[in-house]
């Protein structure tokens, strides 16, 4: 039978959405590895085309290999920051902290299986991008289920896909989607990081509307 949602799940629903931060502040403690299992297997539950899952989870484990895609996004960081602004905007961006790898309890590659037979390729003749999609999708629901357990979640952005597949060995057919940090964040906001630094506001939902 389908459950009936009450307005206070509703309401809770909403607070989850507003809760979800991109957290780079994490504390120490670390995680049950059982937490992490169900996080996953709740990332699983995601909606993909053609059913077919294509989503790949590397959980990194090895001190020296994270300590090597933390370099890695130092590195990337620090070119992309010089490479694109200068003045008071170069220094807001230098003061910005734009990865956790060097901290967080959990550390999480996230690809996509281009050659996953799961699902006969439906829905994505036309539009393979759409197996990518589904992945973000499931990192979405991870999000959700991790920021409804206390737990915090940052993706960071700051890499080459080619760098991080080769430091992680995968299959030639795995295009890197993210690298995600987990862990319990050092202080929960309700207000965006870039947000309360000055760097970018939410736009109101008009900004993003129109009409045909």
């Amino acid at each position: 039978m389908q459950p009936t949602f009450t307005p206070q799940f509703r309401d809770d629903l909403s607070a989850l959405l507003a809760w979800r931060r991109d957290v780079r502040h994490f504390r120490r403690d670390p995680l049950d590895d059982a937490v992490v299992l169900q996080l996953l297997a709740t990332a699983q539950l995601a909606p993909s085309v053609g059913n077919s899952q294509p989503w790949r989870f590397v959980r990194v484990r090895s001190a020296p290999l994270r300590q090597a895609l933390a370099a890695h996004a130092d590195a990337e960081a620090a070119r992309a920051g010089d490479a694109a602004y200068e003045g008071e905007r170069h220094a807001a961006y230098t003061a910005l902290k734009l990865h956790a790898l060097d901290h967080a309890p959990e550390v999480i590659a996230v690809f996509c299986d281009e050659d996953t037979p799961v699902g006969m390729g439906l829905g994505a003749a036309t539009m393979p991008q759409t197996r990518e999609w589904s992945v973000v999708m499931a990192i979405h629901t991870l999000w959700l289920a991790a920021r409804a357990q206390g737990l915090g979640l940052g993706w960071v952005s700051i890499v080459r896909p080619e760098t991080v597949a080769r430091l992680l060995d995968t299959p030639p057919a795995w295009c890197f989607v993210a690298l995600l940090c987990l862990g319990y964040p050092q202080e929960p906001d309700l207000v965006p990081e870039l947000e309360r630094r000055g760097w970018q506001a939410r736009l109101d939902v008009s900004a993003c509307v129109s009409e045909v």
